[in-house]
């Protein structure tokens, strides 16, 4: 399937690692102009190093001013911007009696707060040329129990905003969409050092909680993400889709 998506401008968030590196590698198979995000210079160059002709960005978006900076820079360079995916994000604190309001509100500026601010900055660039795809990356946990309670708080914020933002901005020609992600696997995630330090736990928690019997893989994801932001999904807007082998268990 040809996705069209040669030359097209992407800005990926939390892009040097992870589901993040794997979303840049595929839109540099689909010979877009990629460029990524992070907080850490050595993760940076690292991507740079294997992915080749891809534009670096050393910022932290729990920022407001670097992010505002961010998207200038990102444009003074590009000019303009096609995609946007927001992948950063990440999990703190604890259960509810043990975890400092603070907790939260770092949550929230990580996983929610930032993608409405970079979502707001681009959306003025992509008015002008009547297209863009915004890809917010969940999770399945903004839709049901199971994870840290700010973390699904925000989550579930985030897959809101989509559909929200969705309805909004489709008059312009730009889709706004999500991935929610179940459990992946990949050489920094959580389950791949408790994959080592609890392999029994491990197996259970595979065997009874997911029914594909495995992880999921950033690969998985970032073959969602490029589908998403070309026009062979012109006709999706406002959706969550959950990547998850089953994990879930919503009906709807």
């Amino acid at each position: 399937m040809d996705l069209n998506l040669e030359k097209k401008n992407v800005l990926i968030t939390g892009g040097s690692k992870g589901i993040g590196l794997e979303i840049a590698k595929r839109f540099v198979e689909e010979k877009a102009n990629v460029s990524i995000v992070g907080r850490d210079i050595e993760y940076l160059n690292k991507a740079k190093e294997l992915l080749g002709s891809i534009t670096i960005y050393q910022s932290d978006i729990t920022n407001s001013y670097e992010r505002a900076g961010l998207i200038d820079k990102y444009l003074l360079d590009h000019e303009h911007i096609d995609i946007l995916v927001n992948n950063a994000g990440g999990s703190n604190g604890s259960n509810i009696l043990e975890t400092p309001i603070e907790k939260f509100y770092e949550a929230f500026e990580l996983n929610y707060f930032s993608v409405v601010d970079l979502s707001k900055q681009v959306i003025k660039s992509m008015k002008k040329q009547k297209s863009g795809s915004i890809i917010n990356i969940s999770s399945i946990y903004g839709r049901e129990s199971g994870g840290k309670v700010t973390y699904n708080n925000s989550k579930a914020a985030l897959i809101s905003f989509t559909k929200a933002l969705s309805s909004e901005v489709i008059q312009y020609g730009i889709r706004v969409n999500s991935i929610a992600p179940g459990s992946i696997i990949h050489e920094t995630s959580v389950w791949e050092k408790l994959s080592k330090e609890k392999q029994l736990e491990i197996e259970t928690f595979l065997d009874t909680q997911i029914p594909a019997k495995r992880f999921g893989t950033p690969e998985e994801i970032a073959n969602v993400a490029v589908f998403l932001a070309s026009e062979q999904a012109s006709w999706i807007v406002g959706a969550t889709i959950n990547v998850d082998g089953g994990q879930s268990k919503m009906n709807f």
